[in-house]
């Protein structure tokens, strides 16, 4: 019997492969304590890159009481605003997706870091990411 909570729905010729890497909120660098905030899915065959965020106020209040939840909020909601592109992804607008993912996957000293990319194969990396959201961040 298989798990089909990891696997999209498609045949070996229609998946594309895919890389995602999670969105961490790491409230006190010292500690090295984290929460999964978020999915970063970057596509090259589709032209895709999508992110996903939910912040568990709850969980990071048990980390950090005084972490800023405003501003991770504030933090997580720029890094959809990249994905979209356009106007609202500021100086990133101009950029493919690649370029995008790329940038938003780079290693920062901030409290929403990146975790390690991870690769994949999907027919639909938009529900994809929806699919990584459920499975590793809620």
């Amino acid at each position: 019997m298989t798990d089909d909570r990891h696997f999209i729905k498609g045949g070996p010729g229609e998946r594309e492969v895919f890389e995602y890497a999670l969105l961490r909120v790491v409230p006190r660098v010292e500690r090295g304590e984290c929460i999964n905030a978020g999915v970063l899915v970057y596509c090259r065959a589709k032209s895709y890159v999508g992110a996903r965020t939910h912040l568990d106020e709850s969980r990071l209040l048990a980390l950090d009481p005084s972490a800023d939840v405003a501003g991770i909020r504030v933090a997580l909601s720029a890094v959809e605003r990249v994905c979209t592109g356009g106007p609202a992804a500021g100086q990133a607008a101009p950029d493919d997706p690649g370029r995008r993912f790329r940038w938003l996957i780079a290693p920062r000293s901030t409290i929403v870091q990146p975790g390690p990319v991870h690769t994949g194969l999907t027919t639909d990396p938009g529900a994809e990411t929806e699919r990584l959201l459920e499975l590793l961040v809620r």
